[in-house]
């Protein structure tokens, strides 16, 4: 990595460091505040917080798997980590394509503490309506959503310029 390139991806891993911190202190404020299961309405009838805790991965993909699934998803988070600053030090001149893949690095770190920590991700916000549900989620899910989100934006934009 050139001096330039390696600036510049450090600066994108400063940001994903605020995010992994972020996470992790709202985390650590909501398992100090809650009991599990427990609700706090912020906006009735749309958003609560509450204390749950995720064994497996997105909604809850596995999460009743018998235990293997905390070291297969702690180890795909580590692997894509590794990728994604391999990439900001390739890609990180480019802005949104770098900004998009640290609010994922940021996120995937957040939520592999989790599960090497707690065993489980700890999720606390809960958006619903009436009798429908948003599976609940934390920082770092919201963080590798919206970054999954630009990139897909990045990507459009990419395609239209080179029309």
């Amino acid at each position: 990595m050139s001096g330039g390139s390696a600036g510049v991806a450090k600066r994108w891993l400063w940001l994903a460091a605020a995010i992994v911190l972020t996470d992790q202190l709202t985390k650590l404020a909501v398992v100090r505040s809650f009991a599990f299961g427990e609700r706090l309405a912020v906006v009735p009838g749309l958003f609560d917080l509450t204390l749950l805790f995720n064994r497996g991965a997105a909604f809850s993909f596995l999460a009743g798997a018998g235990g293997w699934q905390r070291w297969f998803f702690t180890g795909l988070g580590v692997a894509a980590a590794v990728f994604i600053v391999w990439l900001l030090a390739r890609h990180g001149s480019q802005r949104l394509f770098a900004f998009s893949l640290t609010l994922i690095l940021g996120g995937a770190i957040g939520n592999v503490i989790d599960r090497i920590v707690r065993g489980q991700v700890v999720d606390f916000l809960l958006v619903y309506w009436q009798r429908w549900h948003w599976p609940a989620f934390n920082v770092a899910d919201s963080a590798i959503t919206v970054g999954a989100l630009l990139l897909i934006v990045d990507e459009f934009r990419r395609v239209r310029r080179t029309r």
